[in-house]
């Protein structure tokens, strides 16, 4: 019967509507709550340690909201750095080699760093230099040291 009722749901397109519809305002909802109880908390701990520290005042709910969201936008987002380590960066940077995720999967980190390790001492420098003909050979000038991609001094 379950099935059944799946096979109904996804073939009725506005009952899909309406399940993306609710799920987009449940989402809003959620993350205005969130903010909400995010302000109060920044409220509490500012007002329990700045005054005992700094000697500062305590501060109000929509101070401490606003405090959040100037962090928001100085900041930027919870994490930013990570973002760079996926698929952004490879789509950013032309697709170059595999992803982390498939970079050696089912090996440990120090099964892959031995293979990395061999592979240098392998064809490492060999396939270095054919990559440095390559590219003088299409006419890029070579990076110095410090530069875009060069080793620093």
């Amino acid at each position: 019967m379950n099935d059944r009722m799946n096979e109904d749901f996804h073939d009725f397109p506005p009952l899909r509507v309406l399940r993306i519809v609710g799920l987009v305002i449940l989402g809003v909802l959620a993350a205005a709550i969130f903010a909400l109880a995010f302000g109060w908390f920044v409220m509490l701990l500012w007002n329990w340690l700045m005054p005992v520290i700094f000697g500062l005042g305590a501060i109000t709910y929509w101070q401490a909201f606003g405090l959040v969201v100037l962090a928001k936008l100085i900041f930027g987002a919870v994490g930013g750095g990570k973002h760079m380590h996926g698929s952004r960066r490879d789509w950013k940077h032309g697709g170059w080699g595999p992803s982390r995720r498939e970079w050696g999967q089912g090996q440990s980190r120090a099964e892959r760093w031995h293979n990395w390790r061999e592979f240098w001492e392998q064809e490492g420098r060999e396939a270095f230099d054919r990559f440095l003909e390559r590219r003088q050979g299409a006419g890029e000038k070579p990076r110095g040291p410090g530069g875009p991609g060069g080793t620093p001094a």
